[in-house]
């Protein structure tokens, strides 16, 4: 029985799945050490850079075995990861983020302010300080996330009590484009992906008591699963730090350690 016992015990640990491999974090030292030190574009670091929406484009739908999902499988705010990692990268000395995805409140509240400085203080009202204005915009979205791209399970059971192990594995893309606001040019474009793990273990036991005339079944396990969100945030922070890196491959820019 400990020979059998232990065959099943390895045959489950050979199927459990590899660590994936993670993503280039924005928050390590080797992005906050970056810095320009000479630049062919218009403006020198720090870059103003606008982002008017990262949005998803894949249109997929929780998924679900059972029961079709009516929310979205990925986040609908993405932009808020890509700002974050923007002001983030170079510990903030890389890039300047400019408000774009409310700019319609902004300017709202920008001519409130305006009429009621006009209305209280006639000619003389204090003008407002000027919008600053990008040289660069991000553009680009979420435009994959593929369920199942490997999925698999083993068990064993002796005398009616074994373990078993399931695991899956999603994966959800991103793009990334930087344009030139001066001319319009698409000056990178880069992609990355991250992985989402989900895995499961259990214990089942099902037995004849009774002179074999009643079954007993028991079952207990514990279900892993990878926050999709914090897949779509590592993956926007290592799009842009592959942004930074194509560009500097590319001569838009210099860095030093």
């Amino acid at each position: 029985m400990k020979k059998i016992c232990l065959v099943g015990f390895l045959l489950l640990t050979a199927c459990i799945p590899p660590n994936v491999e993670e993503p280039i974090s924005i928050n390590e030292s080797v992005v906050k050490k970056l810095t320009i030190v000479n630049s062919p574009l218009s403006t020198e670091a720090p870059f103003y850079i606008a982002v008017y929406q990262f949005s998803d484009k894949t249109g997929q739908r929780r998924p679900s075995e059972v029961v079709a999902h009516l929310s979205s499988a990925v986040t609908q705010g993405a932009e808020t990861w890509l700002i974050k990692a923007l002001q983030d990268a170079g510990n903030g000395s890389w890039f300047k983020v400019v408000e774009r995805v409310g700019l319609e409140n902004l300017t709202r509240e920008r001519q409130l302010i305006r009429q009621t400085r006009e209305q209280y203080e006639g000619k003389d009202a204090k003008p407002l300080r000027p919008l600053v204005f990008a040289s660069l915009i991000l553009e680009g979205g979420i435009i994959g996330y593929d369920v199942n791209t490997i999925s698999g399970g083993i068990g064993a059971r002796y005398l009616g009590i074994g373990p078993s192990t399931q695991y899956r594995q999603d994966q959800v893309t991103i793009v990334m484009r930087l344009i030139s606001v001066q001319t319009g040019e698409v000056l990178l474009n880069v992609a990355t992906s991250k992985t989402i793990l989900s895995s499961a273990v259990g214990i089942d036991v099902f037995k004849f008591v009774d002179a074999g005339t009643r079954a007993v079944e028991i079952e207990t396990g514990l279900a892993t699963n990878e926050p999709v969100n914090y897949a779509v945030r590592a993956a926007i922070e290592a799009g842009v730090v592959e942004l930074i890196q194509e560009g500097a491959r590319k001569g838009l820019w210099r860095m030093s350690e």
